[in-house]
């Protein structure tokens, strides 16, 4: 019995209709993450600006102090079992410290060096991620990504160029924060599926509080009414770079929102230019394209299941966490299980 020509021809364009759905899926993600990376490098704009007047103390903790009505709301709307004690402390305390360091260490970079240095610079934590999952997550790295880590590090050097010009603070602050920044994102692909979500994002901003708030009287500067402005502009821009990023990770793959953070490098250029009188030597360009394809290759090797297990760059949601506002992650995994609920609730 011969199927009749109507199901036939449903049959056969309906892997033509799914491919067209997602590269309208994919095209929609990549334009959302690219809107909010340039909504983060404005809010970073204005953290340069502030930079140069405050010390970065200063702004961490007030930054952080407008923060904490979005994770209370959080915490107010998890409804996972358990309470504040980390299932993990160690492994909590190691994350949260990198954390802290990441915040201040960043924002001080982007004070007092050229944005588009600061930007190349932290485009370096996937290769750091790369290296740390061997020891943490039991990752095996093959040849291949051992050389794009290697070459990766060597823009790293095109942009420092030591023994060229002088190395300054920011340099090495800038350098921290990356290193910082992959071992706290490493941490959470260790923990993140056993510790809730509160659990995670709590304890780095109330360290950030406790620690900026010792520090604040040895750094303290009146600020009139249009800085404290700009803290919350800094604030809600975040919130919604934040809701578009996570917009962006369930309306496409992965593999093609990530990448979409090197778009940062143009906005450092213009908005350097612009606002600060930068411009963007040759040397900063050409390690940061180093870096950003370097990058791009560990992400791509990382899509194909059979060379990495626990794909942990691909996991990585891009933007150095500061410990200031709420992370993506567990506001994405929030919104897709209220997807998978509302799904089976439809069914």
């Amino acid at each position: 019995m011969t199927p009749r020509r109507g199901v036939v021809a449903l049959t056969l364009t309906l892997p033509a209709r799914r491919v067209k759905m997602t590269s309208q899926s994919n095209t929609r993600g990549a334009l959302l993450a690219l809107l909010a990376f340039a909504i983060f490098s404005t809010h970073d704009v204005i953290v340069k600006y502030l930079g140069g007047i405050y010390a970065p103390f200063q702004i961490v903790f007030f930054s952080t102090l407008i923060g904490f009505p979005l994770a209370i709301f959080m915490l107010m709307r998890d409804a996972s079992d358990g309470n504040l004690q980390p299932r993990h402390p160690w492994w909590v305390a190691l994350r949260t410290g990198a954390t802290v360091i990441t915040g201040v260490t960043v924002f001080y970079a982007f004070s007092v060096l050229p944005m588009a240095q600061v930007y190349a610079i932290i485009f370096a934590s996937p290769l750091l991620i790369t290296v740390l999952a061997i020891p943490i997550l039991g990752e095996r790295v093959r040849l291949r990504r051992w050389m794009a880590v290697g070459v990766g590090l060597c823009g790293v050097l095109v942009v420092l160029r030591p023994g060229d010009t002088g190395l300054e603070i920011g340099h090495l602050a800038a350098i921290i924060g990356a290193c910082s920044h992959a071992i706290a994102s490493i941490v959470v692909r260790k923990i993140g599926q056993e510790e809730r979500s509160v659990v995670i994002l709590l304890y780095p901003m109330m360290a950030n509080f406790v620690v900026m708030a010792c520090a604040l009287p040895f750094v303290y500067v009146p600020m009139p009414a249009i800085d404290l402005g700009g803290l919350g502009v800094i604030a809600v821009f975040a919130f919604i770079a934040t809701g578009l990023l996570i917009a962006a990770y369930k309306a496409g793959e992965a593999v093609i929102v990530a990448p979409m953070q090197y778009s940062q490098i143009i906005w450092a250029a213009l908005f350097g230019y612009i606002f600060f009188n930068e411009t963007l030597d040759v040397w900063t360009l050409t390690g940061a394209a180093i870096i950003i394809a370097s990058g791009l290759y560990i992400v791509l090797r990382e899509s194909h299941g059979s060379t990495s297990q626990n794909t942990p760059v691909l996991r990585t949601r891009n933007r150095p966490e500061t410990g200031t506002y709420l992370r993506l992650g567990p506001l994405l995994r929030r919104a897709q299980r209220r997807a998978q609920n509302s799904g089976k609730a439809g069914a």
